[in-house]
């Protein structure tokens, strides 16, 4: 995959070209050749090397914000559940604990279980939820959702390529840069590109392609640390888990009113926590480790240094939840995303071009519904 598959040297001509080969860029080629369009994707590195491979590849859906951005993880979800076993990515875990450590954090959930975003979710009391989970830390209670799924990102982006490139005949240009778009001519490092339609996935890079447009989303760099851990005994985690720490950031949970009761509260026990963005996810591998984050520091560029004091709260909230005396961290690393007050940001600048870019981090949870949204905003 680190090849160029196509060589752009004369005019080529196709219906669509798409401009990034992260998440979104991928699943608008899918969307593009269900309705049988001559696809492009345009990727400036030799692969994907952003937010889309550096994520827990959670397929989330409880807690999106409510309307609009949940139907889309839904949808999303819907088609993961497609095209994953056609392209031989693995789906690890289905579903979602969220672990209520606190009365307030009970009370969040209990509230959310009543809206519709709680359909077909289960509360847990804390005798059901140490019955079940009997792996988990104190608790007052949990929610389970049937509803995510999860892949292994690092290795699910390359698959899903390759899958359009062979059996989707989606024609790839690695390694090539796109210089300029005034269709039907897309200008690249490797020659002249035609198509009647384009959309420009640029993630977070926010200078490159139409900045005047992207300026507009008012988006600021989110760095995040992740990281992937070995337990010393090993452990089946059936779902993915969360924690209090999760209820007052994602959106469904933390607009509901019983939220500032727990955000109070977490102000006097875990304020660093809030000040670093660190709330808990833990999921899965195949090899039975776990990737867990994650934090959130907002700047006008990414934020290229680790801190081992954020790693270690992170780590502290996943002793909370999931205690495994003797934790081996095996891997750390850094993601960036872009981020605004909305969660998504899509324009036309031109006639038949579109630019869209997942800002509020859920690429991986509803980047296949959002394409579907740039494909006919570029058709209009």
């Amino acid at each position: 995959m680190g090849v160029c598959m196509g060589d752009a040297t004369q005019d080529t001509g196709f219906d669509l070209v798409v401009v990034g080969a992260g998440i979104v860029g991928l699943a608008a080629a899918y969307a593009a050749r269900c309705q049988g369009l001559r696809v492009a994707v345009v990727e400036r590195q030799a692969r994907s090397v952003g937010a889309s491979v550096r994520n827990f590849g959670f397929v989330t859906v409880t807690g999106q914000r409510a309307g609009e951005h949940w139907r889309r993880a839904l949808r999303t979800r819907e088609v993961w559940g497609e095209v994953a076993p056609r392209a031989g990515i693995a789906v690890l875990q289905h579903g979602l604990c969220v672990l209520a450590q606190r009365p307030e954090a009970m009370a969040v959930l209990e509230a959310f279980a009543t809206t519709e975003m709680g359909q077909a979710c289960e509360l847990l009391t804390a005798a059901g939820t140490a019955q079940r989970y009997p792996f988990l830390g104190q608790g007052v209670g949990a929610l389970y959702s049937p509803h995510e799924c999860r892949v292994e990102s690092r290795e699910a982006i390359p698959l899903l390529a390759r899958w359009l490139q062979e059996d989707m005949g989606v024609v790839f240009y690695w390694n090539t840069a796109v210089q300029g778009i005034d269709l039907p001519v897309i200008d690249t490092s490797r020659g002249r590109l035609r198509a009647r339609c384009c959309i420009v996935c640029p993630g977070h890079d926010l200078n490159s392609l139409f900045p005047e447009e992207t300026a507009r989303a008012k988006a600021r760099l989110c760095t995040l640390q992740m990281l992937r851990v070995k337990p010393v005994q090993p452990l089946a985690l059936p779902a993915p888990v969360m924690s209090d720490l999760s209820l007052v950031r994602y959106e469904g949970y933390a607009a509901l009113p019983q939220a500032q009761a727990l955000h109070a509260r977490l102000l006097q026990e875990r304020p660093e926590h809030l000040r670093q963005g660190v709330h808990l996810i833990a999921v899965q591998s195949a090899d039975g480790s776990l990737v867990v984050g994650d934090s959130h520091v907002y700047d006008g560029a990414e934020a290229p240094f680790a801190h081992a004091a954020t790693d270690e709260l992170i780590l502290q909230e996943l002793q909370r939840v999931l205690p495994m005396p003797g934790l081996q961290v095996l891997e750390r690393w850094t993601g960036t995303y872009a981020s605004a007050d909305d969660v998504v940001f899509k324009s036309s600048p031109a006639p038949g071009v579109a630019v869209g870019i997942v800002t509020g981090g859920t690429g991986a949870s509803t980047g296949f519904a959002f394409a579907e949204e740039l494909l006919a905003l570029a058709l209009a």
